[in-house]
């Protein structure tokens, strides 16, 4: 299982589960992907499917891993 950190660009009928600007990890996920869809974990650790063009990847520096990782 990879995780990789996405920032949430748009919320378009998810605003109760989604913050545009907020930093979540993803799990890549083959068979979501094929259906253009994210696997994202929420606040409570819970996955859950989302629109990948809701998302962006991006790149957490290497002395900020530890932190991201904890949350």
């Amino acid at each position: 299982m990879t995780i990789q950190y996405v920032m949430c660009i748009k919320n378009d009928g998810y605003a109760a589960s989604l913050e545009v600007r907020k930093i979540y990890q993803a799990i890549s996920d083959t068979d979501s992907a094929e259906k253009k869809m994210i696997r994202v974990i929420d606040e409570s650790g819970e996955d859950y499917l989302f629109p990948e063009e809701f998302f962006v990847p991006i790149q957490i520096p290497k002395n900020a891993e530890r932190i991201f990782a904890a949350v």
